[in-house]
């Protein structure tokens, strides 16, 4: 975890997520590399790419380098080396080549979350970069003045997902020196008994050397309740599961258990990319 990419539109979720990836930075002597997309018209962009004085780019880059000023100066930040970034790219798009760009190791983006029709048809950037981002993105919903990590649930069928996932799974429950609670839950359109879904976790987990985790199975009307109320029951501290990136049509299809989940759920939620 030597390079955490921050993206930030200098609002409080934001900075709760910057919050937090200064402490871990503290932690694990990290880079932290802060960045602020500017969406602006493609027109605009190839203007000022060419030196253009285009007032308007000018403004908002200007506008930007001095936010930064500000929350470069803040105390928690103090002593960690942070690389400041300005780019003109679509919010989502831009923060997973920017990730590409500096080999960054985790992703660490605030969200109020996006519900209802919003959430249907436009969704929010943090949940487009779940989708897209090939390395691990750690959601903040709240203030995290200790940020710790004693319980952690991820949440697989234990059938389709990469074992690569719980690999780095397992790598962020070893920095953190938390347990892992192992979950998959059992609805009535595709229940499987206690019995087989032991076996199946068992075998997905099987030649991975850690071992402070439970295996859990739980029954709810859906998937990502039951999630929920599993994590509640625990009062787990981070929640993590896989995405398989689904775009397009597929996604409006099919949904995603992890994007809704970064949408609804209070705790912090990690994803990993099949």
């Amino acid at each position: 975890m030597k390079k955490i990419l921050v993206p930030t539109d200098f609002s409080k979720e934001a900075e709760n997520a910057l919050k937090v990836a200064a402490q871990l930075a503290k932690k694990y002597n990290s880079e932290i590399f802060l960045t602020h997309l500017l969406e602006l018209p493609l027109s605009q962009v190839d203007a000022l790419s060419s030196h253009s004085e285009l007032p308007e780019a000018v403004f908002f880059m200007k506008l930007a380098h001095k936010k930064f000023e500000d929350v470069l100066a803040r105390d928690y930040l103090k002593g960690i080396k942070v690389h400041e970034n300005v780019d003109f790219n679509q919010s989502f798009s831009g923060i997973s080549d920017t990730a590409k760009q500096n080999n960054v190791d985790l992703i660490i983006m605030g969200s109020h979350g996006a519900t209802g029709f919003k959430e249907m048809f436009i969704g929010s950037n943090t949940e487009k970069v779940v989708r897209t981002s090939e390395v691990p993105v750690l959601v903040i919903k709240n203030e995290h003045l200790n940020f710790d990590i004693n319980e952690f649930v991820f949440a697989s069928d234990f059938k389709n997902d990469s074992k690569e996932t719980y690999k780095q799974a397992t790598e962020i429950a070893k920095a953190f020196d938390a347990k892992i609670h192992l979950l998959m839950v059992n609805t009535a359109n595709n229940f499987t008994t206690t019995e087989k879904a032991k076996s199946r976790i068992s075998d997905f987990i099987k030649g991975n050397d850690f071992t402070n985790y439970t295996i859990n199975i739980y029954n709810d009307e859906n998937v990502e309740k039951g999630i929920l109320s599993f994590s509640h029951s625990i009062n787990a501290d981070l929640i993590g599961i896989s995405t398989h990136g689904r775009q397009g049509i597929a996604h409006f299809l099919n949904g995603s258990i992890s994007e809704d989940l970064v949408n609804h759920a209070k705790r912090p939620v990690i994803t990993f990319k099949i």
